[in-house]
């Protein structure tokens, strides 16, 4: 059983609790390590096809644990970075981040990392390393400029404030808000409509949006020969789609 984290398993959906809430969750290298593993587990699980991130009490996740650091803590290696996510790039099945409290510094990484963020009234959103002499280089500084802008991602890394989900939604890197009771809710809600899709139409989508951003050339892009692709135009879900569809009814999903 994970030692920093709780996993739940059911109905194609793999959720992951941060579970050090005395500490707001702030992550040391062994949790670090530990949610790599647990991502691993979920990568390779064909029967999980959506996570779900999440944490335990008061706070999703408030980044680095600085009391771990400086009480000179064991450095363990962690290839999958911060949460087993910010140094992920292989992963086609999508991930949710269903942002319960205080998300800062690393925490707010781990979301930026996810596909989706769905957002408590009580969240809170920030890049505040440099108020430590530190820097955001577990992925904030390059993926927040690239979801929301360069001003508008600077206006928050070269201050460190503080965010609310209501702003983080206005400049684009939250999906959804909603009081803080129904958060779960909301996330299974969109939860559901994905797996309404077909997993490998999914993990295809996801694929090439990701892959795409990293080229200059739109027509480039658009002429690449993807593996999700490919593994997707020969499962047997390219062909349960449409013959659901004409014969009106809901589409079988197999994920293969």
């Amino acid at each position: 059983m994970p030692e920093f984290c709780k996993v739940d398993q059911k109905d194609h959906i793999f959720t992951v609790t941060i579970n050090r809430p005395e500490r707001l969750n702030a992550l040391h290298p062994p949790a670090n390590a530990e949610l790599g593993e647990v991502f691993d587990a979920f990568a390779a699980d064909d029967d999980m096809w959506v996570a779900i991130i999440t944490g335990e009490g008061r706070g999703f996740s408030a980044g680095n644990d600085l009391r771990y650091q400086a009480e000179g803590g064991e450095r363990v290696a962690t290839p999958r970075g911060f949460g087993g996510l910010t140094s992920r790039f292989d992963l086609t099945k999508p991930v949710i981040a269903a942002v319960n409290g205080v998300s800062m510094g690393g925490g707010f990484e781990i979301a930026l990392a996810c596909d989706l963020i769905i957002a408590s009234d009580r969240a809170v959103f920030a890049l505040p390393e440099p108020k430590v002499g530190l820097a955001a280089l577990a992925g904030g500084l390059q993926r927040l400029p690239r979801q929301i802008g360069v001003k508008r991602a600077l206006g928050m890394i070269l201050t460190g404030r503080h965010v609310s989900p209501e702003e983080g939604k206005e400049l684009g890197f939250v999906n959804a808000v909603v009081p803080h009771d129904e958060l779960m809710a909301e996330t299974h809600r969109w939860v559901e409509m994905i797996l309404e899709c077909a997993p490998l139409s999914i993990r295809a989508s996801k694929d090439v949006v990701y892959q795409s951003l990293s080229m200059d050339s739109l027509e480039g892009s658009m002429q690449v020969p993807y593996d999700s692709v490919r593994a997707l135009s020969r499962s047997e879900d390219f062909v349960e789609g449409p013959r659901a569809f004409s014969e009106k009814r809901p589409p079988n999903w197999k994920g293969r």
